[in-house]
């Protein structure tokens, strides 16, 4: 279940989802909510290892959670979040009042 989406549009709703929701930043932070079961969807930039992408991919098939890979790199993921440092994944607990987790 993993889906692409334009950077244009899931900027603007990760913007109100760090405004509104709940999300956590961070490959262990990530893990923590997959294994606890609060995560509702995981976006990965695409310069993430390919180690760390594939055992939160596993950990994301076993929680049933989807997966969003974001067209930019680190760097962009966390200015895309309104943070000035990079970040190679993020997990959403709470979109609150943005439509990210809703079905494209």
């Amino acid at each position: 279940m993993v889906k692409k989406a334009t950077s244009e549009n899931i900027n603007t709703k990760l913007s109100l989802v760090m405004r509104s929701g709940k999300a956590v930043l961070g490959y262990s932070s990530v893990l923590k909510t997959l294994r606890n079961g609060k995560a509702k969807l995981i976006l990965i930039s695409n310069n993430c290892p390919t180690l760390r992408k594939s055992q939160i991919e596993y950990y994301a098939m076993l929680a049933k959670v989807e997966i969003y890979l974001f067209p930019g790199n680190n760097t962009d993921l966390g200015t895309a979040c309104g943070r000035f440092h990079r970040c190679s994944c993020l997990s959403i607990l709470d979109a609150g009042d943005s439509d990210i987790l809703n079905k494209e």
